[in-house]
């Protein structure tokens, strides 16, 4: 089903252990969302035998993160570019300035009224663009833009498996209202039943 909106921007703070296994922090707004765009780009293995196409294998590789918001605080834009404010609470972003990654939760309305939920686990911003634009006859918002390249995370799931992005649809089968209603007061952590 289509979806008819964009809303609670969030972003949680990754720390990682020795071995790169990422920890999340509390999520924190980002910003109000005005777009969002999520591209993925897949690995694809072919393999031919007996003149023919035997094997076909699509991977996730990695996807890029277009963010529109309405403004990136101070606090935000250090967490998201690794760029600093001084001691005249001037933001400032050096050519040495790194972002850490981060990951990123949003929810989107349907045409029902439900919405539907993603966390991304990894995703590493660059700077944001900057739009100015000045006054004629009419008034034009300038927004900015951050765009992300999104990755698998380092840590494993419960089967093995390194997630990239976690998406639920309220209202669908097996969803409970905890899934939902928790959402964005920690990073979604898949579940699973183990197998005999």
């Amino acid at each position: 089903m289509a979806t008819i909106g964009l809303d609670k921007l969030y972003y949680s703070k990754i720390t990682e252990d020795v071995n790169g296994e990422e920890t999340y922090g509390t999520p924190a707004v980002l910003a109000k969302a005005i777009t969002a765009e999520l591209s993925v780009e897949l690995v694809e293995a072919i393999l031919y035998a007996d003149d023919g196409v035997a094997e076909v294998v699509k991977d996730f590789n990695n996807g890029t993160l277009t963010l529109g918001v309405d403004d990136i605080g101070p606090t935000v834009a250090a967490d998201l570019t690794g760029a600093t404010t001084d001691d005249n609470g001037v933001l400032i972003s050096a050519s040495e300035s790194v972002g850490k990654a981060v990951a990123v939760g949003f929810r989107a309305q349907k045409a029902n009224g439900k919405y539907r939920y993603f966390w991304l686990y990894r995703v590493k911003f660059g700077l944001p663009a900057t739009n100015l634009q000045t006054k004629a006859d009419s008034i034009t918002f300038s927004t900015p833009t951050i765009e992300g390249t999104v990755t698998r995370r380092n840590k494993l799931d419960s089967t093995s498996k390194h997630p990239w992005k976690a998406e639920v649809t309220e209202g669908d089968a097996g969803v409970t209202s905890g899934t939902i209603t928790g959402w964005f007061s920690q990073v979604y952590e898949p579940t699973y039943t183990p197998t005999p």
